[in-house]
């Protein structure tokens, strides 16, 4: 009996409605337009190259565009061997447009090819220039200490009378 009562508890609470909002309730409280995409393309080539872009109705755009390139890769194995190699990559560009809550304008544009991922825009920070020159360590000169030579001579076994011995004698 307890435990048809325990089932019937639970089942009564799973059947409460919860707490949380209808997506109802966010919609309303939303404050902001709805973005849609105005326009958009996407072109892909039989070569491996592809262009696309979109542009939003809060004046957002994006534009990348691909092309493959042929690399030479140098490899070195354990022994220090060098070994040259051709091989396909990607090279991509592209930028970026869009407007913040504030209304602050923001543009980026990026390369990425064999020499990195490159980005360039007005917002993004510069890495500060030094013109202050590096210490160098002091050079000393050491002179090294030289062993002593002790001239030593050798003794010498006294000779000692040679006798013959053996057969026939």
């Amino acid at each position: 009996m307890k435990l048809f009562v325990i089932a019937a508890i639970l089942a009564v609470a799973a059947a409460a409605p919860s707490g949380y909002k209808t997506e109802e309730k966010y919609e309303k409280d939303y404050k902001y337009p709805e973005i849609t995409v105005v326009s958009q393309s996407d072109e892909r080539n039989l070569d491996g190259s592809s262009q696309w872009n979109y542009a939003q109705s809060d004046y957002a755009t994006r534009a990348e565009s691909q092309a493959q390139k042929k690399f030479t890769v140098t490899t070195v194995d354990d022994y220090g061997k060098e070994t040259k190699e051709e091989v396909y990559g990607n090279t991509n560009q592209g930028s970026s447009y869009w407007v913040s809550p504030e209304g602050e304008k923001f543009t980026l544009t990026w390369v990425a090819d064999d020499a990195g991922f490159q980005p360039k825009g007005d917002h993004l920070p510069v890495a500060p220039v030094h013109v202050y020159e590096l210490p160098v360590a002091p050079v000393h000169v050491y002179e090294l200490p030289v062993a002593p030579v002790h001239e030593y001579e050798l003794p010498v076994a006294p000779a000692l009378p040679y006798k013959r011995t053996g057969a026939g004698y």
